[in-house]
């Protein structure tokens, strides 16, 4: 895992899958309110001609710092095609568990049901 105090420095930074195809630019860092670790990645991506940009989500576990980019684990594809937000948007607590599914990844609330996930 990335150690925490490091990943928000990669803000601005390409982020690019497993063969090295772009996927975006880092945006901002998702923490796991559960066990206070980074779990997903908000990544700018734009439309044909840089129209159509918004914020994906991108699981971190996995991702690997290299000096030029943050390399994810998951393809391109799949990233491009995970639920998003607009550039100024916020993820809504009713939208958490898409993003965990779209990925395969087990969604559970607090014991209290508080959310998830807390941009930082």
């Amino acid at each position: 895992m990335i150690p925490a105090e490091n990943i928000r420095d990669w803000r601005g930074r390409p982020v690019v899958d497993p063969d090295e195809a772009k996927i975006g630019t880092l945006e901002a860092v998702y923490y796991d309110t559960l066990g206070d670790e980074p779990v997903f990645a908000t990544v700018k991506v734009s439309g044909l001609l840089g129209r159509n940009t918004h914020l994906v989500f991108v699981p971190l576990a996995g991702a690997v710092v290299t000096p030029d980019h943050l390399k994810v684990a998951v393809a391109r594809d799949l990233a491009r095609e995970a639920p998003s937000i607009a550039p100024d948007g916020e993820l809504a607590a009713h939208d958490e568990p898409a993003v965990f599914s779209h990925y395969g990844i087990e969604y559970r609330t607090g014991s209290r049901g508080e959310r998830r996930l807390a941009r930082r």
